[in-house]
């Protein structure tokens, strides 16, 4: 973690994470062009708010299916991924194949890893959850066997192998809730990296617009034609629970399905 001096207004408070990444070779197959959105239709009108193009950048395909089984891998490289808030890593299997997975704690170069239904419950290694002892950190779990890694893979997500039953296993995740995932899903042992991004500072809003995110206007300083806390003489605060710009309830209102 890195605190930049202030020599300019931009730098003043901003903290960055100091990363020593390792590249090995230059993979065109394993990187594409994604068609960025403006959040714009074909008139030009804004359809999505806060959205531009940022600056470019092309798209690393993560190993999430972890579909080579029985085969062993060896890290190569520690890389960034400007898709995401943690780092990748890719891997040479012994027949010849490269494929980019997320990289996690604790996990070097050269180090080995395999994918199979049952196997040793080292870093790195992927198996179904059912094979897994009890009180193991596992990150990047599938809900649905065979759809690849859908949970788990932000930077320094895990969870703990809680209990297990004939049908089901039960995660205990970081806010302490349990998840309840089939025995046939594949996770994999270990932490996602780079636990420590939570206290990045960006320092200005220009490191935010290139990462295509446009600045955020308070509800409250606009028309009451454009938001529902707008209007009023002077400095007032709206007289009503806290709503999006479309009226719904964004403090308390609970969205996740049973």
């Amino acid at each position: 973690m890195i605190k930049k001096k202030p020599t300019t207004p931009g730098q003043r408070g901003k903290i960055i994470l100091k990363n020593s990444f390792h590249y090995f070779r230059n993979f065109k197959k394993l990187k594409i062009n994604i068609k960025k959105s403006p959040g714009r239709n074909n008139q030009g009108k804004i359809t999505v708010r806060h959205k531009s193009k940022g600056v470019k950048k092309k798209y690393r395909k993560i190993d999430f299916l972890r579909e080579k089984k029985y085969i062993y891998g060896c890290i190569k490289s520690i890389e960034y991924d400007p898709y995401r808030n943690c780092n990748i890593s890719l891997v040479s299997y012994l027949d010849g194949e490269y494929r980019y997975i997320i990289h996690l704690y604790g996990l070097n170069i050269n180090d080995f890893i395999i994918n199979s239904p049952k196997n040793h419950p080292k870093i790195g290694n992927s198996m179904l959850i059912k094979n897994i002892p009890i009180g193991i950190k596992v990150c990047c779990v599938e809900l649905v066997p065979g759809k690849g890694a859908k949970i788990l893979r932000s930077a320094g997500c895990y969870a703990l192998v809680y209990s297990k039953d004939m049908k089901f296993t039960y995660l205990k995740m970081k806010n302490g809730s349990l998840k309840k995932i089939n025995n046939n899903c594949n996770a994999v042992v270990g932490c996602v990296d780079n636990s420590d991004f939570y206290l990045v500072k960006l320092g200005k809003a220009g490191t935010n617009i290139r990462k295509g995110i446009r600045p955020t206007v308070r509800g409250v300083a606009m028309n009451p034609v454009d938001h529902p806390h707008g209007g009023g003489e002077g400095k007032t605060t709206s007289k009503r629970h806290p709503v999006s710009y479309k009226g719904k309830l964004t403090k308390g209102l609970k969205t996740s399905k049973k």
